[in-house]
């Protein structure tokens, strides 16, 4: 597949650091030369420099070839000698690991070990790999296409070859009919994985250099009747596909859940007595197979997420459509359990499908799964769509099909755009919520519902994420994001499970590296993108520090503890299958994988999958191309969404890397604290470690830059200043007597302070100032828009991107300081309307007919229109709500037309768990001894521009005022106006009546047609009294904001109202042409008709001003100022 390469620099443009001292390396763009001739020098120089694109000679490159490959084989040959057919290798003790008998409990040995020779299969496919090398003096191609052969028929011998006569048992068994409780995840990345890479390498799906098992035109598919011949005298007929589905069908039990998502473990033999509650038992008692306590039903993101690479290729493989729709039910299931701002969490109960615990993640956990959101798209692309048909049970009684407990998949769930789809939006909020440019970019861990800080380390499972990045595109957030995991590396020559970013040390003593492959994997990725020699030199680091302090006489041996060097007794099957394997295609430049020009991925295990275009498909189902019933993904949608492969740059001059003249270089290793590590390691050359057991190129003081020849260093340069956003502190007196409001919500306990309230999901309300302490960061957005303040912390709580804290503006009036300021928003208002609905439990009634100002005290034009017959008519026919309806009536007839202009009255099932005392609708009013309930309904309005604007009526609701919720409303002016002008039409063509501004305070008129000033110009002259035209309110419809008639302005982008200024740019006039005297003030909300029929039955309606807090010069983006409408109001 065709990778890509980026020639962006990345970060935003950094200030240099005046006092810099002057480092060992070189940043592009900040070369200082003096005088021309310095380049005549640098040209002599270059006769003696090696090419750039051989900044690494071929000959070393082939000695780090070479070097894996004995890597390899010392471990898979020990691995056979000692431990086959047993699953792994004790590398320490020199003898095999099997599974806990003594302790079922011992998941971390038994969810792997499932006594089914896992080393081997998860050593096929390198095996295959192998095969493709090219010609040496050792014969490395042809031996490992022999032990791969060997490999498969060693198998058969132990397995059976999966057919259902005596050739189907093997030494230990037929097929995988073990008495093994493993875990599903674990077993089919890799056991049913391996044998499909395995069998695709077999057909000559995948690329065998010399190994051509069909003639050209054959189909590869066709084993059964057409087996290849091999010369250990094995016929290959498909033996490792039929035994992948003998596995893969023993996991099925495991997906009977109410969820789609499947249960975490089962056992290979008796399915899944131990999950008493799945659907699988309802018609009978669990079967033998269990011990009798209870299984935990808790599975993670990944596990449960990341299955439909393997069961896709199988069942296109074997004509099986159960496998491919399970995988991707499960995938989907994880997929709409996301959060409201699109994170997913790790942790998720299979059985009833909630998140367990709150962490947001790219690591442990969550990592594969987005993994296998991009490559199910790749995957599935130029494949057509299944049929949404199931499949008919067959006649024997084995048969399990977990579908029919579910609907069929959509056409949307099945295609390949959907999933590119949900992996644009989860790399979109991960973007957004995880990723951090502070110090060097990297990703964060936050909450999985507000995306705050949950905690500050990174795991060395995340170092994939630069890998997927680069398949995705994203080469250049890829490039800087995996500078922290070779600086880590460079530091403990390993990467720990978990290293703290905050105490820059390993977090919690959780210091062991079992041989994992993620690192090396995005650097193969990496250098396959961009041929930058920087990688190569990362892998031949990667490859001596494993070989320093890995080895053993029998194996390869993870480390216990990268500080100390002590080795656990344990070789990990990935080692083999994926760790080797990477590292070998990175120093095999012309392996034919790497060429490969068709849509093939390698999984989560690191077994290289495709679907070959001539597949075969069950009896009786059909391929379908039409694609419809998508489903709405869009959480976070961003049109600068990466869908194609950007060109890379021109290579450097003289260093031939493009990273060691990156300006930011030094950044991820400034991190580790990696310049005040003097060099008393041992050299590239070799020789014994120290205490902390590091090593670094001998011609370096400092680790970094890490194992780069001096000659691709100058070091003449300087770098970009490390970016570090300007943070304050701010912390108010105590003062016990500055409280709002009073009691809480149950979910305040998470806060830890009285003093604060969780309002929703996103929005804390600090109830004082008192004590108030909130730490503020400067932060840039896109170039030409204002700096802002962002909360990060209040009292001590962390507050995610989108979070806010809420300040009441009646505790804000004493404060006049420059670092917290109260200030007017000139731009935004609220526009506040009445509605008194007398509440009778009487049956529901909906009546279409005009409305009179008998049934609603709001007054149209319509008597005017019946006494002037020469006017056109404005006025406006509106659905009524006589007053007798009762309270349920209400909601459905005049709320539900409310839908479109205010937020769900009815807060999301999620939120409400989240926060138990959250209102979930409207209260009742059965204790309030009143007839009406007063709804008020707050809307954000945008004022006028232009040299016609006009300054808005000297009205204002005092700060804390509340509105009762039931009985009558006190006439004190705080809601002034009480006459409403609805005018029909868009009031473009003649003018009003006369009565329109003299007898009604406010007029609504709807945008469209013409301009603003034509609007005002068609509106009478009057005499301006309380009782006359106070307000215009332009109602805009959605999608009109790109109308002509409009200036953009940020304030209406930060209050959320996604309007533009309407501007007058004339002066105002009157019909008659000539210029009012006194302008009317306008202003303009969203909404269309459902807004303006809410505005014409308002009872009362008011104006009040907005403000903000402002911070030495610069908005506090995430302070709301609340007037009284966030906590009593809608």
């Amino acid at each position: 597949m065709d990778h890509c390469f980026s020639d962006d620099a990345g970060s935003r443009p950094r200030a240099r650091s005046p006092k810099r001292p002057p480092l060992s390396g070189f940043c592009a763009g900040q070369r200082n030369w003096r005088s021309s001739w310095i380049w005549l020098i640098a040209l002599v120089f270059l006769v003696q420099w090696p090419p750039a694109a051989e900044a690494m000679r071929p000959s070393r490159v082939k000695e780090l070839r070479q070097e894996t490959v004995e890597m390899f084989y010392h471990g898979f040959d020990n691995y056979m000698k000692i431990a086959f057919p047993e699953d792994e290798l004790r590398p320490v003790s020199c003898t095999p690991l099997t599974r806990d008998a003594k302790n079922p409990r011992n998941v971390e040995i038994n969810d792997v070990l499932g006594n089914y020779s896992l080393t081997l299969i998860d050593s096929l496919s390198t095996l295959a790999i192998l095969a493709s090398a090219p010609p040496d003096g050792r014969n490395t191609g042809p031996r490992a296409l022999k032990d791969f052969q060997d490999g498969v028929a060693a198998l058969v011998e132990q397995y059976g070859d999966g057919r259902p006569g005596p050739s189907g048992k093997g030494l230990r068994g037929r097929g995988f009919d073990l008495d093994s409780k493993v875990q599903v995840f674990e077993t089919v990345i890799r056991g049913v994985g391996g044998l499909l890479s395995a069998h695709l390498f077999a057909i000559g799906a995948l690329p065998i250099t010399g190994y051509e098992p069909r003639r050209p035109g054959e189909d590869p598919l066709d084993v059964d009747s057409r087996p290849i011949a091999w010369p250990n005298g094995l016929r290959y007929d498909g033996q490792l596909l039929r035994l992948a589905l003998d596995l893969a069908q023993r996991l099925l039990p495991a997906f009977y859940t109410k969820t789609g998502m499947p249960y975490p473990r089962v056992n290979l033999r008796h399915g899944i007595p131990f999950y008493t509650n799945s659907p699988l038992h309802e018609s009978s008692p669990p079967a033998a197979g269990t011990d009798g306590s209870p299984e935990i039903t808790e599975t993670c993101s990944a596990g449960a997420g990341s299955l439909v690479l393997e069961f896709t290729v199988l069942s296109r493989l074997a004509g099986d459509p159960r496998f491919e729709q399970l995988a991707k039910r499960a995938f989907w299931a994880v997929w709409y359990r996301k959060s409201n701002i699109g994170l997913i969490g790790a942790g998720v109960d299979a059985e009833h499908g909630h998140w367990i615990g709150a962490y947001s993640v790219i690591g442990a956990g969550a990592d594969s799964f987005f993994e296998y959101a991009l490559k199910s798209h790749i995957l599935l692309s130029g494949h057509e769509l299944p049929n949404r048909t199931l499949v008919l049970p067959k006649l024997d009684g084995n048969w399990l099909d977990p579908n029919s407990l579910f609907p069929p998949l959509s056409d949307a769930e099945n295609s390949p755009d959907t999933f590119l789809e949900a992996w644009h939006h989860a790399h979109a909020a991960i973007k957004r919520h995880l990723y951090s440019e502070k110090d060097h970019p990297h990703y964060e861990n936050v909450n999985l519902w507000t995306g705050s800080l949950a905690s500050n380390w990174v795991d060395s499972l995340g170092a994939y994420y630069s890998g997927l990045l680069v398949l995705a595109g994203e080469v250049d957030e890829a490039i800087e994001t995996n500078f922290l995991y070779t600086a880590i590396w460079t530091r403990y020559a390993a990467l720990p499970e978990r290293w703290s970013i905050k105490d820059k040390t390993v977090e919690g003593g959780l210091g062991w590296w079992p041989l994992r492959p993620e690192f090396i994997e995005s650097t193969y990725h990496l250098y396959r993108a961009t041929k930058d020699p920087w990688y190569l030199y990362v892998g031949e680091m990667v490859q001596r520090d494993i070989t320093r302090r890995c080895w053993t006489p029998c194996g390869w041996a993870g480390l216990q503890n990268v500080l100390d060097g002590e080795k656990s007794d344990r070789m990990e099957s990935f080692f083999l299958g994926e760790t080797a394997k990477y590292m070998y295609l990175l120093f095999d430049d012309a392996h034919p994988l790497n060429s490969l020009d068709a849509a093939y991925v390698f999984t989560t295990e690191g077994h290289p999958l495709i679907i070959p275009k001539t597949t075969r498909t069950s009896k009786g189902v059909k391929t379908r191309r039409k694609v419809s019933d998508r489903k709405d993904l869009a959480v976070h949608f961003d049109e600068t969404y990466t869908n194609s492969c950007p060109a890379p740059p021109a290579t450097t001059p003289i260093t031939g890397s493009i990273n060691a003249a990156r300006d930011d270089i030094y950044h991820a290793a400034r991190m580790l604290d990696l310049h005040l590590v003097s060099n008393t390691r041992p050299s590239l050359d070799g020789g014994d470690a120290d205490v902390t057991g590091q090593a670094t190129a001998k011609s370096n003081f400092t680790l970094f830059p890490w194992t780069l020849p001096p000659e691709m260093l100058p070091d003449n340069g300087t770098c970009s200043k490390v970016y570090q956003p300007v943070e304050v502190t701010l912390e108010f007196a105590s003062n016990t007597q500055q409280v709002v409001g009073g009691g809480g919500s149950a979910f305040n306990f998470m806060l830890g302070s009285q003093n604060m309230e969780r309002l929703s999901a996103n929005r804390i309300r600090v109830a004082s100032l008192s004590g108030l302490k909130v730490t503020m960061r400067l932060e840039d957005y896109e170039a030409g828009a204002d700096r802002e303040w962002r909360v990060t912390k209040a009292n001590g709580v962390p507050l995610g991107r989108d979070e806010s804290i809420v300040l009441d503006r009646s505790i804000l009036g004493e404060v006049s300081d420059p670092r917290f300021n109260l200030v007017r928003d000139p731009v935004v208002v609220r526009l506040q309307h009445l509605h008194r609905v007398e509440i009778l439990q009487q049956e529901e009634t909906v009546y279409e007919e005009p409305i009179t100002s008998s049934q609603l005290e709001y007054v149209t034009d319509i008597d005017e229109a019946e006494n002037n017959s020469n006017t056109k008519d404005h006025s406006t026919t509106l659905p009524v709500i006589p007053e007798q309806l009762g309270f349920g009536s209400l909601v459905k007839s005049l709320l539900s037309r409310m839908a479109t202009a205010v937020p769900s009255l009815q807060a999301p099932e999620s939120i409400r768990t989240l926060i138990p005392d959250m209102p979930g609708s409207i209260p009742s009013p059965s204790s309030a001894g009143y007839a009406f309930y007063n709804l008020l309904i707050n809307q954000t309005a945008v004022t006028a521009a232009g040299i016609g604007a006009a300054p808005l009526p000297a009205v204002e609701m005092p700060a804390g005022t509340r509105i009762p919720e039931y009985g009558p409303v006190p006439n004190n002016g705080v809601l002034p106006w009480t006459t409403i002008y609805a005018a029909s039409g868009d009031v473009c063509s003649e003018p009003l009546p006369e009565t329109a501004a003299r007898d009604h305070q406010v007029m609504i008129i709807r945008r469209g047609g013409c301009s603003f000033s034509t609007k005002l110009g068609n509106i009478p002259a009057y005499k301006p009294d309380s009782k006359s035209l106070q307000l215009v309110i332009i109602v805009s419809d959605e999608g009109e904001d790109e109308v002509n008639g409009g200036v953009k302005d940020d304030y209406s982008a930060f209050a959320g109202s996604g309007l533009v200024r309407p501007l007058l740019d004339e002066v105002q006039r009157t019909p008659a042409g000539i210029q009012r005297r006194n302008p009317i003030a306008m202003i303009m909300v969203g909404g269309g008709d459902t807004t303006f029929h809410q505005l014409a039955m308002a009872e009362r309606i008011g104006l009040t001003r907005r403000y903000y807090i402002e911070s030495n010069g610069s908005r506090v983006g995430n302070i709301v100022v609340d007037e009284g409408d966030i906590r009593n109001t809608l």
